[in-house]
């Protein structure tokens, strides 16, 4: 990792010139680009639109502040290790400065962020993680003397690109749930009016981190977002809708009671309190640790993680939702059971009669 002593301007090094000095093959990364394209829902014909970019794509700085969070989103990024290009993404994104992963210390450090935001301005991206204390004059969370506040408003004002990376940055998280004493808050509130993607989970999952760079480094601009600022590619669809439990759910098997046959028999987390009907994500597609698995299919209910004030709101976590607006899941819930079997008893008896008639009519 760089110390930015020494960047007075562009390196000239293009992203694909970095991957090949660390010895990834043509092959791996046509793979990298493919799994982008399904990650950011694109039509494959964009895959080698993807791959012209990153072959021109110069490597962008990059910022990574840490304000109030349990750098879980770090730890998820450093433990990515699929695809290949995912080991060695902090060296593509030449990231000058990280807290927790940095060799450099004190004022050294903070040099290191003070020559990039002086002296690359509009040619950076920042990654925030953890949410900004407002009260106090944000005396609750500060670093080298200065306030989370003043280091956010200084380096997201003049950056090409900030985004928020897990839920307290994106929408304040755990500091924030009542009573909130030190004022927690979001990036986007902290710093009102710069462009800010939102990337909630508790943590993020570092596919949609790559992504989004990705499509900044393709495209020029940060993916289509929806009306909480959040990517649609990775938060377009409820986990819901995609659940490989959903199944259970439409037949009416739910989980009664942890280690019942049912959560034995992998059924549906419903009645257990999952908030997957009014969650917006895409774990069920791409999951964590390496595509491996993910909550529900491990066998615990979503808590809803990637929605706004999910600590108060999805509270109690093992109890069932309430009617989420516009879905009718609870009623659904309550009569799907007997509905299916009704309509399959009905089928059954339709069936049995067709044979009958059928045989009467080969009898005759």
């Amino acid at each position: 990792m760089g110390t930015g002593s020494k960047r007075n301007g562009s390196s000239g090094e293009t992203v694909y010139d970095v991957l090949k000095e660390k010895g990834v093959s043509r092959r791996d990364f046509l793979r990298f680009c493919t799994m982008m394209t399904a990650t950011l829902a694109l039509p494959s014909v964009f895959t080698s639109q993807i791959a012209e970019a990153l072959e021109k794509a110069e490597k962008p700085y990059l910022l990574w502040l840490e304000f109030q969070d349990c750098a879980g989103d770090t730890e998820a990024l450093l433990r990515a290790s699929k695809p290949t290009v995912g080991d060695i993404l902090l060296d593509v994104l030449s990231l000058e400065y990280h807290e927790t992963i940095m060799a450099a210390a004190g004022s050294q450090a903070e040099k290191s962020l003070r020559d990039v935001v002086r002296g690359q301005k509009g040619k950076y991206i920042v990654v925030v993680e953890g949410s900004v204390p407002m009260n106090d004059g944000g005396v609750y969370c500060c670093i080298a003397g200065r306030s989370a506040k003043d280091i956010v408003e200084e380096v997201c004002t003049d950056a090409m690109a900030t985004i928020a990376v897990g839920t307290c940055a994106a929408y304040g998280g755990i500091p924030a749930a009542k009573p909130n004493p030190t004022g927690a808050v979001s990036v986007q509130e902290a710093v009102p009016g710069i462009p800010v993607v939102n990337l909630p989970g508790c943590p993020a999952n570092v596919e949609n981190i790559t992504a989004t760079i990705v499509h900044f480094l393709t495209f020029g601009s940060l993916p289509p977002l929806d009306t909480l600022g959040r990517p649609l590619f990775a938060h377009g669809k409820r986990i819901h809708d995609n659940c490989e439990r959903r199944a259970h759910f439409d037949a009416g098997q739910f989980v009664r009671q942890w280690g019942d046959e049912g959560h034995r028999q992998g059924w549906c987390l419903y009645e257990m309190g999952c908030k997957g009907p009014e969650t917006f994500q895409n774990c069920p597609t791409v999951k964590y640790n390496e595509g491996t698995s993910w909550p529900v299919q491990a066998g615990h209910g979503c808590i809803g993680c990637a929605e706004p004030a999910f600590w108060d709101k999805m509270a109690p976590f093992y109890r069932r939702l309430p009617s989420p607006p516009g879905f009718g899941v609870e009623s659904t819930a309550d009569k799907v059971g007997a509905g299916m079997a009704a309509v399959t008893g009905a089928a059954l008896v339709a069936h049995g009669i067709g044979r009958i008639l059928s045989g009467g009519k080969k009898e005759k």
